[in-house]
């Protein structure tokens, strides 16, 4: 390996973002958060809007510390959230902050999109991507339906990873991995399928040349160069999607592995070879999207500690705000006295967390949870007996056994909701690393740079750089009963 070398990463999640500092020495890796920042939703005119503007600062400031700090930085990448996109355009203009995927204006256009456009089954068959309301084709649909001036406008739609590599490099890209989150790119050509695109009347030059993740975008404009202090730094297409990330850095040393993902959104699965698209994950609303190294990242999205960041907003002083207390609190209730289906379409965006758990429990005849402790002991036990049912699925459509539930992201912290996991699931679970999309970010820079191989290089790396912790099932008699319990309430609520 060469010697030390220092890569900059943006990671920008739906609640916060953070600018990272990676270092690569001596076959190890160390993080150092430069800075952090809230990425805050803007409700304006009755939408939810990202503030773009806001997250291209947070980026120059990071990189203005950067330089004053004289790192020697190789390059620059940036992940974000999927879905969401940007319009450019014919001056080079941004027109108007991004829509934010919680936008109401899509409640309802998927199916109208179903009904009047294209087919529900056509859809999955060519890019095998799960439903969700929110995805960008059926965001592009509702915009093009209601008229909106920026996309009527728009010379170019970029993703939000794209548009802000575009803003530090001039350069247009349209990279796999966030692409992969649309419902518009097919998985079997690589591309986004020109149908689909037909459908919404917009053309393949609409959107950026499609380039796979470790592709040098460009460097950083001059105008860049002189706010930050910096020379012409590489800005690289990493896994633009932070999912995508955090998968590269899951620290497995064989394919025999599940992975989850766990933050605002869980998100559970598979790394494949090809996509699985059949009548099951479409039954099953199971998406493929894009990997690193030609992989297929085979998964299902579930409502994660959502949930739980609503219900702590909502209550404010009136509940502890130590999470450590908040959590010994919880584990004094009950178990499994009040259950949820998280990805019930009530808990999606209501204007009281707490109330809509409270009403499901009432509507599905259960115990109706009473304060901050039952709710949250109802948010855990629910999201473990739902990481239950999916892995499930997995179990069964895999091509290869699983062996092994790796938890990565800001959840794998969570030791309590680490040991029900295992206890739900039944198998073995390896947690960490937290900074599981930085790391992933990193390496993929790495790569570009030719300090490391390939995927298992890059995973082994990580796993000499952390330390794991290990949670083996526990009371299965307990938790198989409850699952039946937790069936019988989801379809009763159906």
């Amino acid at each position: 390996m060469n010697d030390s070398q220092c890569f900059f990463a943006v990671d920008l999640g739906a609640t916060s973002g953070r600018t990272i500092a990676g270092t690569l020495s001596d076959g190890k890796i160390k993080l150092e958060e430069l800075t952090r920042f809230p990425n805050n939703l803007i409700e304006t005119g009755g939408h939810f809007y990202w503030d773009i503007y806001a997250l291209y600062f947070e980026i120059i400031k990071g990189l203005k510390i950067a330089a004053s700090r004289k790192l020697n930085i190789t390059s620059i990448g940036i992940d974000t959230w999927g879905v969401d996109f940007v319009c450019i355009g014919e001056d080079g203009a941004l027109l108007r902050n991004p829509l934010a995927y919680r936008d109401p204006h899509t409640f309802g256009a998927m199916e109208e999109y179903f009904e009047k456009v294209v087919p529900s089954e056509d859809v999955y068959r060519i890019t095998g991507i799960q439903f969700l309301n929110f995805n960008s084709l059926f965001q592009l649909y509702a915009m093009k339906r209601d008229g909106n001036t920026a996309l009527k406008h728009a010379k170019k739609i970029l993703f939000v990873p794209d548009a802000l590599s575009w803003m530090l490099t001039g350069k247009e890209v349209c990279e796999y991995t966030i692409a992969s989150t649309s419902q518009i790119l097919n998985p079997m050509t690589k591309e986004l399928d020109t149908m689909l695109l037909g459908s919404l009347e917009l053309s393949r030059d609409k959107f950026g040349k499609m380039v796979f993740p470790g592709y040098e975008i460009g460097t950083l404009t001059e105008e860049v160069q002189k706010l930050t202090g910096l020379g012409a730094v590489p800005v690289i297409a990493v896994a633009g999607h932070d999912t995508a990330s955090a998968v590269a850095a899951v620290p497995a040393s064989n394919e025999q592995f599940a992975y989850l993902s766990s933050g605002t959104w869980s998100l559970m699965g598979i790394e494949t070879k090809d996509a699985i698209i059949n009548s099951l994950s479409y039954e099953r609303n199971f998406t493929n999207e894009g990997g690193i190294e030609g992989t297929t990242r085979f998964l299902k999205n579930i409502c994660g500690m959502w949930l739980l960041e609503r219900c702590r907003k909502e209550w404010g002083d009136t509940a502890p705000s130590d999470y450590g207390i908040l959590l010994r609190e919880a584990m004094k209730v009950p178990a499994f006295q009040s259950l949820i289906n998280p990805d019930d379409a009530m808990f999606a965006n209501p204007s009281n967390m707490q109330n809509a758990i409270k009403e499901y429990c009432l509507k599905t005849g259960q115990h109706v949870p009473d304060g901050y402790a039952e709710i949250c002991r109802c948010i855990f036990d629910s999201l473990a007996l739902r990481y239950r049912q999916v892995f499930g699925y997995l179990k069964e459509m895999a091509s290869f056994p699983i062996e092994t539930l790796h938890i990565i992201g800001g959840g794998s912290k969570n030791d309590y909701l680490n040991q029900f996991t295992a206890n739900s699931t039944g198998v073995t679970v390896l947690a960490g690393p937290q900074e599981g999309t930085a790391l992933g970010n990193i390496m993929i820079q790495a790569k570009a740079a030719g300090v490391v191989d390939g995927i298992f290089d890059m995973r082994k790396i990580i796993a000499d750089s952390i330390e794991l912790k290990r949670f083996e099932p526990q009371d299965k008699e307990e938790w198989d009963a409850a699952y039946e319990k937790f069936l019988g309430i989801v379809s009763a609520k159906k």
